[in-house]
């Protein structure tokens, strides 16, 4: 859904806070994460509970139930029985899987139960999507890369967790982009789990085997070591590789002069799933319909993107908050509402 911020705050002041009043009711809202790897995952969770704790101004009571813990997929469609068990209203998930939550999301329908994915997109027919499109977020910065080296050079990609959905997406979308520079060459890919240390001890693997590489196209939480290797190896003025959304690194960027830029996966994707899964309980429609996506049910968020030309003035935004903090963003509740009719 293309300029869909923009369209939201030209249509926000029309929207009338007034409904919202006279549709209020108490809801229970189930949230599953499977894997607690990384800060942002933590943050996504607290924003997703400050955005619930909004809603109280509102005169609506979001009771938040979260699970999570690192599991495999077993373990987390069994958050989700866990939750059909408790009768939540509405289950929010970034799931392990983009497919093998079918059967339990259908039973989920069956007790009257909404489900939202965040994150990475489920096949569900049964449930919706509401995040970015993480094939657009690698295809963001693939193209800064490959513009960036005028369309010629060797690169390598460090990727997440092989077999993740979001990082199937985020492959396709990279090598999508590069098959379009024919002059551009992918001289590795290599995976570092979305691990700092390694993505740090990968990128040395790299430069001690492909020394003279031009680009490197790699997945945050892993940056911020790649980088470091790359100034181990005294190459920050011969190589541009993508960047992190991190507090840490992007003072890291300004303080070195990195030629970098960063796709954002916002960790406020859960709070704007949680505000439009308040809309959807109190039976409010959306505008357009949630049919974007691999799968047609998926709702998607504007992907900021930080280069040299913003990173200070994001620099500012973030100044104050711990280095682990990612730069983030989500649809308020007026701005969530103004999706809906």
């Amino acid at each position: 859904m293309a300029n869909l911020k923009t369209l939201i705050v030209s249509t926000v002041s029309a929207f009338a806070l007034t409904t919202i009043a006279a549709q209020a009711q108490d809801f229970t809202i189930g949230l599953s994460n499977g894997w607690v790897g990384s800060e942002w995952r933590t943050q996504m969770i607290e924003e997703a509970q400050a955005a619930a704790q909004a809603w109280k101004d509102q005169g609506v009571e979001i009771e938040v139930l979260v699970q999570s813990a690192n599991v495999d997929v077993p373990g987390q469609i069994a958050h989700v029985r866990n939750f059909i068990n408790e009768g939540v209203d509405a289950i929010i998930i970034n799931p392990n899987s983009p497919t093998a939550f079918d059967p339990v999301f259908a039973q989920a329908k069956e007790a009257g139960i909404l489900v939202i994915s965040t994150d990475a997109e489920v096949s569900s027919p049964d449930a919706m999507y509401v995040g970015i499109d993480q094939k657009g977020w690698a295809e963001a910065s693939a193209k800064w890369l490959a513009e960036t080296l005028e369309g010629k050079g060797d690169v390598v990609a460090i990727n997440g967790v092989a077999g993740h959905p979001a990082n199937e997406m985020r492959v396709a979308g990279y090598r999508e982009v590069f098959e379009g520079y024919p002059d551009i060459e992918i001289v590795n890919e290599v995976n570092a789990n979305w691990d700092q240390a390694q993505g740090q001890q990968a990128m040395q693997n790299i430069l001690a085997t492909y020394p003279d590489i031009d680009g490197v196209w790699v997945q945050d939480g892993m940056a911020a070591g790649a980088w470091r290797s790359i100034m181990d190896a005294e190459k920050v003025d011969s190589i541009a590789a993508t960047g992190e959304i991190r507090k840490d690194f992007i003072d890291l960027w300004i303080e070195n002069d990195f030629n970098s830029g960063a796709s954002v996966n916002p960790p406020g994707v859960m709070a704007s799933a949680l505000n439009v899964a308040v809309y959807l309980l109190q039976g409010r429609e959306l505008k357009e319909p949630a049919e974007a996506g691999q799968y047609g049910n998926a709702l998607y968020l504007d992907i900021p993107f930080i280069g040299g030309d913003n990173v200070e003035e994001v620099a500012t935004e973030i100044e104050g908050n711990p280095g682990y903090y990612s730069y983030t963003d989500s649809l308020s509740i007026d701005e969530a509402g103004a999706l809906f009719k």
